[in-house]
């Protein structure tokens, strides 16, 4: 199988990655899968992402209620309906925010997660990639061209960084900060 899924699980929930959601769409074509696409990057709260979710993937009204009623509706009723041949979904953009925290998109995967084994249970692959909306830089005073007029921003709705929320800006700790150079995490201070 010459797809980007050959060293994927078949019934996993992870990070979209180095994944792109064209090849994916490919994927699923190629292998016959329903999938399944939502952007959730206009979402603000828990409700606005349950209720996109459940509008882009064509589920009951009723799914949108909480994330037990998204459960439902991504589960029995599609199991009930006739074999399914496998899915393949996109979560883009999930919203990274005080209305929807980290605690909330936990457990929105979780939800996937328990989904996937669902359809692990059944011999139905089910694989379910995400990403995170990217904080927004703030725009500079006297920058012109990245007035929040220009960008077609209401002055109002301009974030702020939250930069009151640094503790320790050392350059051990910004070392450490990074995930990527695991040789800084084995130094000593």
């Amino acid at each position: 199988m010459d797809t980007p899924l050959r060293h994927v699980k078949t019934n996993i929930v992870q990070s979209i990655r180095a994944h792109r959601v064209a090849d994916l769409q490919q994927a699923a074509q190629d292998l016959g899968h329903h999938f399944l696409y939502a952007n959730l990057s206009q979402a603000l709260s828990k409700q606005d992402v349950l209720d996109t979710i459940t509008q882009e993937f064509m589920l009951a009204a009723h799914s949108s209620k909480n994330f037990d009623s998204l459960y439902d509706g991504m589960t029995d009723p599609l199991h009930k309906s006739g074999p399914q041949p496998g899915f393949i979904l996109v979560l883009e953009h999930l919203p990274a925010h005080a209305k929807f925290d980290k605690e909330a998109r936990e457990q929105l995967l979780d939800v996937f997660r328990e989904i996937a084994d669902y359809w692990s249970d059944r011999k139905v692959p089910f694989r379910c990639f995400y990403s995170f909306s990217v904080a927004r830089a703030p725009v500079a005073e006297g920058d012109r061209a990245l007035s929040p007029e220009t960008l077609g921003i209401e002055v109002g709705e301009v974030e702020k960084m939250p930069t009151d929320k640094l503790v320790d800006i050392s350059p051990m700790a910004l070392r450490m900060s990074s995930p990527f150079n695991a040789g800084y995490w084995l130094t000593a201070a």
